[in-house]
């Protein structure tokens, strides 16, 4: 508790905690989605979008943030486009426009200001990035996705299981693709601060795959992902104030180990009982209705 009082009393880790654990529960809480759509490396993809985004908006004098969100939201609604037609799978579009910014950031970089600490902040994080902007961004962020899952819930769950089914019940399955979309592009836009664009994309895979380990339900998947990727941040916080290492890849490290945590729990669980765990559900009448 001392050492957590110590680091309270720096405004600078106040807050990239606050930010931090705001974006964190709102990537968990997108993430159960995005898993389950088979788009868990859009994360990974739209941030390399941001990078070269950011590195345009640092060349020439821009404000970063201001430049890199519509870009991303841009890219997620173009990654969304294409794979809705089925022109170009969800894997190969992601890693093909993933690529291609990766390579536009490296050459404006290189031709402009180089590898500054702005530049490497936003490629590997950093604990004094998270702006009072940032923070208050996170914050309206967090209300509106807290808000999608509490009063959209029996939408979200169709439109992630069964889109057919979701448009046969007059759900409209394109708008809510959409909005997620774009929230997942203002997530990972903010969380790059604090993450860097090499490990943004696991706060969104894993807590969600962490809680399919044990829960096979819907609903208690993702709520004990938004618990695990709050509760992750804060220890990799405090690991990295301890021990001084890296804070995104503090993070990254205890998402590792609950992962592994939860996954010889449930190995435990199946040895004990003798047979295996239901899959996770996705047309349980209870959860439809």
């Amino acid at each position: 508790m001392e050492m957590v009082r110590e680091m309270l009393s720096y405004p600078f880790l106040v807050r990239a905690l606050v930010g931090g654990i705001l974006v964190s529960l709102c990537a968990s809480l997108l993430g159960v989605s995005l898993v389950l759509k088979r788009y868990s490396m859009i994360g990974d993809g739209l941030s390399h979008v941001s990078f070269g985004a950011l590195s345009i908006a640092v060349a020439a004098g821009w404000s970063p943030l201001k430049v890199s969100i519509p870009v991303v939201v841009l890219a997620a609604f173009f990654l969304l486009r294409i794979t809705e037609h089925g022109k170009i799978k969800s894997d190969a579009a992601i890693a093909m426009i993933s690529a291609a910014a990766l390579a536009i950031g490296i050459i404006v970089t290189s031709m402009t200001t180089g590898m500054t600490t702005d530049v490497s902040s936003y490629m590997f994080g950093s604990i004094l990035a998270m702006s009072r902007t940032d923070v208050s961004l996170s914050v309206i962020l967090s209300v509106v996705v807290l808000g999608l899952f509490l009063i959209c819930y029996n939408k979200i769950f169709a439109v992630t299981f069964d889109e057919n089914f979701a448009r046969a019940t007059g759900v409209n399955v394109s708008w809510y693709n959409v909005l997620i979309a774009i929230l997942t592009a203002i997530t990972i836009v903010l969380g790059m601060r604090m993450m860097g664009a090499m490990l943004i994309s696991s706060l969104i895979i894993f807590p969600a795959l962490t809680s399919m380990r044990l829960f096979k339900s819907f609903r208690g998947v993702v709520l004990s992902s938004g618990v695990l990727g709050v509760v992750c941040f804060c220890i990799g916080m405090v690991m990295s104030y301890r021990f001084s290492t890296p804070a995104g890849a503090s993070v990254v490290v205890v998402n590792l180990a609950a992962f592994l945590l939860f996954t010889g729990t449930e190995w435990a669980l199946k040895f004990r009982t003798g047979g295996k765990k239901p899959e996770l559900s996705e047309n349980t009448e209870a959860e439809r209705q």
